[in-house]
């Protein structure tokens, strides 16, 4: 003899596993520090820019990226935003760290940009004024990638 599934059990298990699914996705992100770390360094960055000291620059460049480097690694495809679970690649989405990485390099080619458009406009500063205007497009913005991640995920893997 078997025990038939009815209709409403199917219905509410298959409910069940899209609300556990929906609680994994919502763990798709990247702690809040990590966009903090990364808006404040790039203001030191461009503060030292300022201050003339080519060397200084260099060293505490260098001191960023390998900082950067090595947390970015544990926290940049979104699958790690607390220690209570990690998801997986799948979910998370393959092309996160890519997503991350290429905003980093856009940044970069922004601050540039910024601080060559203030300079040419005899502003004092104009890498630490360009550096400010990518924090603050680091710490609106990154919460923003992360959240069309996960709207990405919540379409990409529908139940049937």
């Amino acid at each position: 003899m078997t025990n038939g599934v009815t209709d409403a059990e199917a219905r509410a298990a298959l409910e069940a596993i899209e609300r556990s699914r929906r609680q994994v996705i919502d763990e798709i992100d990247m702690p809040g520090w990590y966009w903090w770390g990364l808006a404040l360094g790039w203001i030191g960055l461009g503060v030292l820019a300022d201050l003339g000291h080519p060397w200084l620059t260099l060293g505490a460049t260098g001191v960023f990226g390998s900082v950067h480097a090595s947390v970015s690694g544990l926290v940049i495809g979104g699958r790690h935003r607390t220690t209570k679970l990690s998801v997986h690649a799948d979910v998370a989405g393959r092309r996160t760290p890519l997503l991350v990485f290429a905003g980093l390099i856009g940044l970069t080619l922004l601050t540039i940009a910024g601080a060559l458009a203030a300079s040419a406009d005899d502003a004092g500063h104009p890498v630490t004024i360009a550096s400010i205007v990518v924090a603050v497009i680091v710490l609106l913005g990154g919460p923003q990638l992360m959240a069309l991640i996960r709207r990405r995920a919540v379409q990409s893997a529908p139940l049937p």
